[in-house]
C-alpha cells in the first residue's frame, strides 16, 4: 500500500506494534533504536565489511588479474582452459575477498569480454561466472558463515564453519570445471593453448 522497501515496512510494523503494546510512542522509538543498535554491535560483524573492502582494493589493484594470471598459468593449457581459468580465479578471489558479489564483480569484468574475444558464448561465460562466484560462499573465509555463526547466538563455531567449507567449496569447484570442460567440447569452445612450466613459477610469485 505505502510503495516502499521491504525493510522500511517491516519497521513501522514493529514499531506500530511496539507502540501499540507499549502504550506511548516515545519508549518504543526509544526502544527499538536500542535494539537496532545493540543487533549490530558485534566485533565479528566487522569482518563483512572488511573483507568486501578488501574484495574492492585488490579488484582496483589489480590482483585480481594476477590471480586469473596465475589461473591461467595452472589450467590454461587445456582445452577449453579459459573456463577452467574463469571458475580457479572465482574461487581464488572468493576466498581473499569472502564475497561472491565482489568475485563477479572483479573477475568478470575482464574474464567475460576475452571468453567472448576467443569464440566463447557470452551467455555461457556469464552463467559460468555467476556460478563460479558463489565458491566464495563455501571457502572460507565466507561472509554468509560468519552470519549464520552470529544468527545461532553462538551454538556454532565461525572457525570450524570456516574448517567445513573447504573441501566442500575445492569438490564444487572442481565439478564446475568437469561441467564447463564438457560444454566447452560439446560446443568447441577454447583451442588448447600450452603454457610453459616457467609461466606458471612467475604468475605464482607474481600473484
Amino acid at each position: 500500500v505505502l510503495n516502499v522497501p521491504v525493510a522500511v515496512a517491516i519497521c513501522l510494523s514493529t514499531f506500530a506494534t511496539a507502540a501499540v503494546a507499549m502504550g506511548t510512542m516515545d519508549i518504543a522509538a526509544a526502544t527499538i533504536a536500542q535494539r537496532m543498535a545493540t543487533g549490530v554491535y558485534s566485533f565479528s560483524l566487522l569482518a563483512i565489511p572488511f573483507f568486501i573492502l578488501s574484495g574492492l582494493l585488490m579488484g582496483q589493484g589489480g590482483i585480481a588479474r594476477r590471480l586469473t594470471d596465475l589461473a591461467t598459468a595452472l589450467v590454461g593449457r587445456f582445452p577449453g582452459g579459459l573456463a577452467f581459468v574463469n571458475v580457479l580465479s572465482c574461487m581464488l578471489f572468493g576466498a581473499v575477498s569472502g564475497s561472491a558479489t565482489a568475485a563477479v564483480s572483479s573477475i568478470g569484468g575482464f574474464i567475460i569480454p576475452e571468453m567472448q574475444r576467443k569464440g566463447y558464448n557470452r551467455e555461457f561465460g556469464v552463467a559460468l561466472t555467476i556460478t563460479s562466484a558463489t565458491t566464495g560462499l563455501l571457502i572460507p573465509p565466507s561472509n554468509i558463515m560468519i552470519v549464520y555463526a552470529l544468527v545461532s547466538g553462538g551454538a556454532v563455531s565461525i572457525a570450524n564453519r570456516f574448517v567445513a567449507g573447504i573441501l566442500p567449496g575445492m569438490v564444487f569447484g572442481l565439478l564446475l570445471m568437469i561441467a564447463a570442460g564438457v560444454l566447452c567440447r560439446k560446443n568447441g569452445y577454447g583451442a588448447s593453448e600450452p603454457v610453459p612450466l616457467s609461466a606458471v613459477w612467475t604468475a605464482f610469485r607474481r600473484a
